[in-house]
């Protein structure tokens, strides 16, 4: 009995160091056809940064005037990234709110903002001063513009119902 096991012990060393030799044979083959891509890679992405060299080389401003024109450019985009940034949620449902309020007789005919003085200019008409008053009065209480109020106002001579076109600026608040 003894002898049967260290033989089948002895064979399956055997069968153990074949079946180790196959399986670092294998990740040796696998190690090499890894390296063998990352270089393929390497190559490609130098190539690449080559021609965007080139390309930014190519593309390049020729002269000052072409700087300007760019810097121009840039402050243009990112101006216009600021205004579409604005958050107009609240300022608008807030707007929207004061002329429900108002039984429909306060009509908003523009919002203007000013990211640098952070302001907003509101402009409106009313079928009266009284109603037109009473619209800069609730906006009072908003939580997005802070110190509503009214810059001028005009009645209407060339419409029958002589409505009220008015204005009013406040702070305007970044709330999320």
């Amino acid at each position: 009995m003894r002898q049967a096991i260290q033989l089948d012990f002895a064979g399956g060393r055997r069968r153990l160091s074949w079946a180790g030799g196959l399986l670092l044979a294998l990740g040796v083959a696998a190690s090499a056809a890894v390296l063998v891509e990352y270089r393929v890679i390497v190559e490609h992405r130098a190539g690449l940064e080559l021609k965007l060299a080139a390309l930014i080389r190519a593309h390049a401003p020729a002269s000052p005037r072409d700087a300007a024109a760019d810097t121009r450019a840039a402050v243009s985009a990112q101006q216009a990234a600021i205004e579409l940034a604005t958050p107009w949620t609240l300022l608008l449902s807030e707007l929207e709110q004061a002329s429900k309020e108002s039984q429909g007789q306060v009509a908003l005919l523009g919002v203007e903002p000013d990211h640098g003085k952070h302001n907003v200019r509101v402009s409106a008409e009313a079928r009266n001063l009284a109603l037109a008053l009473a619209y800069v009065q609730r906006l009072q209480s908003s939580r997005s513009i802070e110190y509503p109020m009214l810059d001028r106002h005009e009645i209407r001579a060339d419409d029958a119902q002589h409505p009220v076109r008015f204005e009013l600026t406040g702070e305007w608040r970044d709330l999320p």
